[in-house]
């Protein structure tokens, strides 16, 4: 098991516990890996924003914030396969690690019966999908924090012609087009926009700088084809609050 997958199994693992936690040791043994690995994968997993805290005294271990697992919810068999095959098809795409979470959790609080029927359904969906995308892989992870957080990145960049060049950039938002990712981003050494195709980005490190925010209109126009991403709001109860669900 490699890293990246080992911190998001820690993750899960320690949802699943729910109040009693885990302690390091049990981590170990169930992960096959040293004390000291664990204390640091838990160390980068707070670094990383995942509510996990150390519990002290007798029945110390690391618990998780039971802010972070969902509430019961009500959703069909179909209703999963289908997010399931969206996420399948989305690996190695930006946030899909996050996704994988979010799925892990809609899963964990389905009835069986659903469930079960889900897994039957989403035997039936194949995917092929033979692009590893190893290089996007090394350095999603850095550009999909500096969006979050707003920090500024320098990265290595490799134009169309096999030349590499060092920027220094404001992250503004990731664009996908002509089947290909791409981090836009405010140029320092250009002094401009610049798009960026993500498998050309040799690697990329995360500064301390709070990067730039620049206005969407001078980004540049997207084709009309185009659409953002968009998040389907609740609608509020007469009291303003949002319904229960």
């Amino acid at each position: 098991m490699n890293r990246t997958d080992r911190l998001y199994a820690i993750r899960e693992e320690l949802r699943r516990s729910g109040g009693m936690g885990r302690t390091a040791e049990q981590l170990a043994d169930a992960f096959e890996i040293s004390v000291r690995t664990v204390k640091r994968d838990i160390s980068a997993l707070q670094h990383s924003g995942f509510p996990v805290w150390a519990r002290l005294g007798r029945i110390g271990g690391y618990v998780v914030d039971a802010a972070a697992t969902l509430p019961p919810v009500n959703i069909t068999a179909a209703e999963a396969t289908a997010l399931t095959a969206a996420l399948a098809s989305h690996r190695g795409q930006p946030f899909y690690a996050e996704g994988q979470a979010a799925l892990v959790k809609i899963l964990a609080v389905m009835d069986d019966s659903a469930r079960v029927r889900s897994a039957r359904l989403a035997a039936r969906i194949w995917i092929n999908d033979d692009d590893t995308r190893t290089q996007t892989g090394r350095v999603l992870p850095t550009i999909e924090r500096a969006i979050q957080d707003r920090r500024v990145i320098t990265l290595s960049y490799r134009d169309k012609n096999g030349t590499v060049t060092s920027r220094r950039i404001d992250p503004q938002l990731l664009a996908r087009t002509d089947d290909h990712w791409h981090l836009v981003a405010h140029c320092q050494l250009r002094h401009a926009v610049r798009w960026f195709r993500i498998d050309r980005i040799v690697n990329a490190t995360l500064t301390t700088e709070t990067a730039q925010d620049l206005p969407l209109t001078d980004l540049g126009h997207p084709p009309a084809t185009a659409q953002p991403l968009s998040i389907q709001r609740i609608p509020a109860n007469d009291n303003g609050t949002s319904p229960d669900r």
